[in-house]
């Protein structure tokens, strides 16, 4: 049997298929998406030996795939759905199927080259899990924390049912909080190597449990990449925005909106707790916009937390900060 020689591979990712397509247009297959079809594509993909096996982010449908095709030592690529939309639109291509998509979303890895990332092991996955319902419940409680507020200024008669019930969320979900951040602790505690990331992330005043977990699990690439190439990935790498005569201003956009928000949360407490920061976004805004402060003293803490994952060193305000 002739070997298919094929560089790259798009996977069209749905609750109940896979849809498999090369760039060149001339494999295009599909199984379902189950254990007996995930063993189908990882035969025919290690017969093909792709350099790389490009997938959409699809709501968490996409998760096991991933795994499966890491097992299979298979390099992979999840990359943004909105993205591929925008390259299909430029290269004319409207009309859509499964296997068209399957198609465009190969072309776009072969056009764009993105690195395969690092395949994350169930204890990990499972972290995620706990981090994405605990930003779920806060979130929730917030919500219902505005309604009380909302209620107390409107209804100064009446109401009264409806606040208490409110009460009653509030407290549900306070305790849910409570004891699923026990539980999380407890999953940190089982793996050795988790707590050793946790306890050397904490190590940098201002960095909390959360934001220490939420790097973990959202930024497995932290200590393995340039700070370039990291402050990119967190979409806090500035970009150039000029036109002929024209030089505008450069901004940050893009990137893993989960881990920029724990940063943002990280640098506020770092102003009071940081000397390094503090002192560095002090020097900023003498001539920065405090927004523009807070970013760069953002990019700052990435750098050092980027450069300590690299060396296993613990925080120092003398700690030397690598490439």
């Amino acid at each position: 049997m002739e070997e298919v020689v094929t560089q790259y591979i798009g996977i069209d990712v749905s609750k109940d298929h896979l849809d498999v397509a090369s760039e060149d247009g001339k494999t295009v297959f599909r199984v379902g998406n189950t254990e007996e079809g995930q063993t189908q594509l990882l035969q025919r993909l290690m017969e093909m030996k792709p350099k790389l096996v490009v997938l959409e982010a699809s709501g968490g449908f996409e998760l096991d795939v991933v795994l499966a095709l890491g097992s299979a030592k298979l390099p992979v690529a999840v990359v943004s759905p909105s993205q591929v939309r925008h390259y299909a639109k430029a290269l004319g291509i409207l009309a859509k199927t499964d296997a068209i998509d399957a198609n465009v979303i190969a072309r776009f890895g072969a056009a764009t080259t993105p690195t395969p990332q690092p395949v994350p092991d169930e204890e990990t996955l499972e972290l995620e899990a706990l981090l994405l319902r605990r930003r779920q419940l806060v979130s929730m409680l917030a919500t219902e924390k505005n309604r009380l507020a909302t209620f107390s200024i409107t209804r100064k008669v009446g109401g009264e049912k409806a606040v208490k019930s409110i009460r009653r969320t509030i407290e549900f979900l306070e305790e849910q909080l409570e004891s699923l951040d026990e539980t999380t602790r407890a999953q940190l505690q089982k793996s050795p190597l988790w707590k050793e990331k946790e306890d050397l992330l904490r190590s940098v005043p201002g960095i909390g449990p959360v934001t220490a977990r939420t790097l973990i699990s959202d930024l497995p690439e932290l200590g393995r990449l340039t700070r370039k190439c990291i402050a990119a990935l967190a979409g806090l790498a500035p970009f150039n925005h000029d036109s002929g005569g024209h030089t505008g201003k450069r901004r940050v956009r893009g990137g893993r909106t989960t881990v920029r928000s724990a940063l943002y949360m990280a640098c506020v407490a770092s102003l009071k707790c940081n000397p390094l920061i503090k002192a560095f976004f002090d020097r900023l805004r003498a001539t920065k916009p405090a927004k523009v402060a807070l970013t760069a003293c953002m990019r700052k803490m990435l750098t050092i937390l980027n450069s300590m994952a690299r060396t296993g060193r613990k925080w120092s305000p003398e700690l030397p900060v690598s490439s």
